[in-house]
């Protein structure tokens, strides 16, 4: 291992600014996401209150579907976070792909692109998942709406 001067080193510095950036956005969504997950996990507790109370018959099959709908909410932002928690995880092992390149001398060039190219699609698998859990609260939002007594 040869010992590189500061001048040496600034542009390997430069070149691990763009994993360290994603890792900062892919954190701002991580952060979305968790929240997002604990208000989904936090309304399926309550409708399972609900249906213990007994509601109206009528009432049951929909806070039901409801609650499946809640579950599989969960399930996908799970996955979104999984995907965008992997993705933050490949931004660090590519900065450090680049540091260890640099210290042994070591060709790194195409394992670089293959985990920047692995973080990218975890990163979109994540965003993608997250479309989904949109959709899907759409669709609990119409249970509501039905749920809502007439003339309010």
């Amino acid at each position: 291992m040869q010992n590189h001067s500061l001048t040496e080193l600034v542009p390997i510095l430069q070149l691990a600014i763009g994993p360290v950036i994603l890792i900062s956005g892919v954190g701002m969504l991580l952060l979305t996401f968790t929240n997002r997950f604990g208000r989904v996990v936090d309304r399926t507790r309550g409708l399972v209150r609900e249906l213990a109370a007994g509601p109206e018959a009528a009432h049951a099959g929909l806070l039901r579907a409801q609650a499946e709908i809640l579950t599989r909410r969960a399930s996908i932002l799970r996955l979104s976070i999984t995907l965008a928690a992997v993705a933050a995880l490949l931004a660090g092992v590519l900065i450090l792909m680049l540091f260890l390149g640099v210290l042994l001398e070591l060709r790194v060039g195409g394992g670089v692109v293959l985990v920047f190219a692995a973080a990218v699609a975890a990163l979109i698998g994540s965003i993608l998942a997250f479309i989904r859990d949109l959709n899907l609260a759409l669709a609990a939002l119409r249970i509501d709406l039905r749920l809502a007594p007439p003339g309010r």
